[in-house]
């Protein structure tokens, strides 16, 4: 079968920049890269083809030679075309090492070395009332990590001495072994992705670059905190290895039930029980709030149980902003359960000379009760 013409393949014309070349070609790659289409034939023939045409396109030789002569150039003896591990002169590393990772050449930079060595991330359950959700809180905590050795400076080599570069992977971080027609990188075993190795070790760290420590730091809970929430507190974790970066810390917040007071979000509520004459006849009550001082409710008459206020801007704060939620306070009549003499005779009374009219929803249920029987 004829070839494809190589500017075909990559969708570019003749006049296409070596960068406009890497841009066609990392597309394809990404699209049909054997690793991304497994036990997929023609996945794979479009990917040969496409690495076959960047090779020579990016070839300045190759490429002059292609526009002159077509494939005809690289036959009998004109050039290899062995496909993607057969041009020598393409640049394939850089274009692997951004969306596969661990495929291609080229040395890894020293920011992606020391990321292998990353210290660990560290969690700290901290529980706090709701006053404090609240009020927001600062807070020390203690607790046992990992620091960077202060003989070494955390390079892990004796004070004096210095990091070698690592002789299994000669400083690159990673190696290099062929599988198929592509070339496979992998971290580095010997060194762990560093580059360098550890030849005179620090006698206090053991060549680690960190020891064993207790920490106390000062953390802020900011208001409005909610149960469950996750403060990520950037490089408060464990040391890196060798030079690598800190982990982080997680505050993970636990915020106590209150004998009170229930929320939800930023809203709270609560139960306020008054007496049955209280509803009857209406009253003025006071009550408690989040921050400590008091708010009045009038009640009118003949409120029913259940019967729910709110208080507008009583509630929980909106966590980093200014506004809050609200107080919900629901009514609970209670009913009286000991009566002295007085009490039952008044309510004897009582019950003598009311009317339908006093108590509507009972004159309506038994209404509905008659009609049912009547039925």
């Amino acid at each position: 079968m004829a070839k494809r013409d190589y500017y075909e393949v990559l969708g570019v014309n003749k006049n296409a920049s070596p960068e406009e070349l890497k841009s066609a070609y990392r597309k394809l790659a990404v699209k049909y890269h054997p690793d991304k289409n497994p036990d997929n034939k023609s996945a794979e023939d479009k990917f040969k083809e496409a690495s076959e045409a960047y090779g020579v396109l990016s070839d300045k030789s190759k490429k002059e030679n292609y526009d002159n002569f077509g494939h005809a150039a690289f036959e009998n003896g004109g050039g290899s075309q062995g496909g993607f591990g057969g041009f020598s002169g393409a640049d394939f590393s850089d274009i692997f090492e951004d969306f596969f990772g661990d495929f291609g050449g080229g040395r890894r930079s020293s920011r992606n070395r020391n990321s292998n060595n990353r210290g660990s991330d560290l969690r700290y359950d901290l529980s706090i009332s709701l006053e404090e959700a609240y009020e927001g809180k600062k807070q020390n905590i203690q607790f046992s990590t990992t620091e960077k050795c202060n003989s070494c400076k955390g390079n892990g080599s004796k004070p004096g001495s210095s990091p070698s570069r690592c002789s299994y992977c000669g400083g690159n971080g990673r190696v290099r072994s062929n599988q198929g027609f592509f070339t496979v990188q992998q971290t580095c075993p010997q060194c762990a992705g560093s580059g360098e190795e550890i030849t005179d070790p620090c006698s206090d760290c053991n060549g680690q670059g960190n020891t064993q420590a207790s920490k106390k730091i000062a953390v802020t809970i900011p208001k409005g905190v909610d149960d469950g929430t996750r403060i990520r507190l950037a490089g408060k974790g464990e040391a890196g290895m060798r030079g690598g970066a800190s982990g982080d810390l997680y505050l993970f917040i636990n915020v106590k039930s209150h004998e009170l007071f229930k929320r939800s979000e930023i809203n709270l509520f609560f139960e306020f029980p008054i007496s049955i004459t209280d509803a009857a006849l209406g009253a003025t009550i006071e009550i408690p709030t989040i921050d400590g001082k008091k708010a009045k409710i009038k009640i009118p008459e003949g409120t029913q149980d259940g019967k729910q206020f709110r208080l507008k801007g009583k509630g929980m704060p909106f966590m980093r902003r200014g506004d809050f939620g609200d107080l919900y306070v629901e009514i609970k009549t209670e009913v009286p359960i000991y009566l002295n003499k007085e009490q039952r005779n008044l309510l004897e009374k009582f019950r003598e000379i009311e009317n339908e009219k006093s108590n509507p929803s009972i004159k309506k249920f038994f209404q509905k009760a008659k009609d049912f029987w009547k039925n």
